[in-house]
């Protein structure tokens, strides 16, 4: 059934717009990359974070309870527009480094430079909520159709080719392809961002301000460079986020605040960099 269906996206993508396109790559993803795939994709890029790049979580229950607050009001939205994921949030024990991902299945990271680096929670949760717009989104299985081609994605998908997985994570380094999200992509999370962070009862424009600050001090602090390297705040995409927000009439709940931000930074082990360190 599998095989017929690819065959029929074949057809769709070889007449899409470019503007079609994001949706029919979407379309076949959901067709040939099933959400236990994508789950088992994510678990060996955990594994190889752990065990060959070596990361460190952060265990202090203030700091994880902080970012668990947030994520509690964030990701029931994000199940809603897709059922089934098994969520998983990880703080990355490394003040050095101001940056956030989403690995397939649903595994959410981030590190402790970034919750140093943000002024308040709304930013922290307009990160995390743009985070989850990616693995509702697909975007990794989507970036494995494009990369892979559906043959070779029909294969894994028809389990003919069961190194596949492990290839895939393997070529990425536990980033790379599976996590290089095109402008495309950004913008579609951007956009499952801010409706989710405003759901949430935060400030929907956290993500933008959040943005506005790293660019200003780009260069003053090295941590900083990793978060827009992988997210480039570019100012057609900061001006698309602003009129999505306009657009939609997303406001917010002004003061919710779960937790306060100044206290959890006293608490993250700090080193020579780090954003916030003298």
């Amino acid at each position: 059934m599998k095989l017929v269906a690819a065959g029929l996206v074949v057809v769709v993508l070889a007449g899409c717009s470019h503007a079609q396109l994001g949706q029919a790559e979407t379309a076949a993803a959901k067709l040939l990359v099933s959400d236990e795939q994508e789950n088992q994709i994510g678990l060996q890029v955990k594994q190889q974070l752990e065990q060959q790049q070596h990361v460190k979580y952060l265990d202090d229950p203030a700091v994880v309870a902080f970012v668990k607050r947030i994520t509690d009001k964030i990701l029931p939205l994000a199940e809603k527009d897709r059922p089934g994921v098994k969520w998983q949030v990880h703080v990355i024990d490394d003040p050095k480094t101001v940056n956030a991902f989403a690995a397939p299945g649903g595994y959410l990271y981030v590190y402790s430079g970034l919750l140093l680096a943000a002024d308040d929670a709304s930013q922290v949760a307009g990160v995390l909520s743009h985070e989850a717009g990616h693995v509702v989104a697909r975007h990794s299985a989507r970036q494995m159709v494009d990369a892979m081609g559906l043959e070779a994605v029909t294969a894994l998908a028809l389990g003919q080719d069961p190194g596949a997985i492990s290839q895939v994570v393997a070529g990425a380094g536990g980033k790379g392809l599976l996590l290089a999200n095109s402008r495309a992509d950004e913008t579609e999370a951007d956009e499952y961002g801010a409706r989710y962070a405003n759901a949430a009862g935060y400030d929907p424009q956290g993500l933008i301000a959040f943005f506005d600050k790293l660019r200003k001090l780009e260069g003053q602090q090295p941590g900083f460079a990793k978060f827009l390297s992988d997210h480039p705040a570019t100012t057609d995409r900061i001006a698309h986020l602003r009129q999505f927000i306009a657009e939609h009439h997303l406001t917010g709940s002004a003061g919710h605040d779960p937790g306060d931000l100044t206290a959890v930074k006293a608490r993250i082990p700090k080193g020579a960099g780090a954003p916030g360190s003298s």
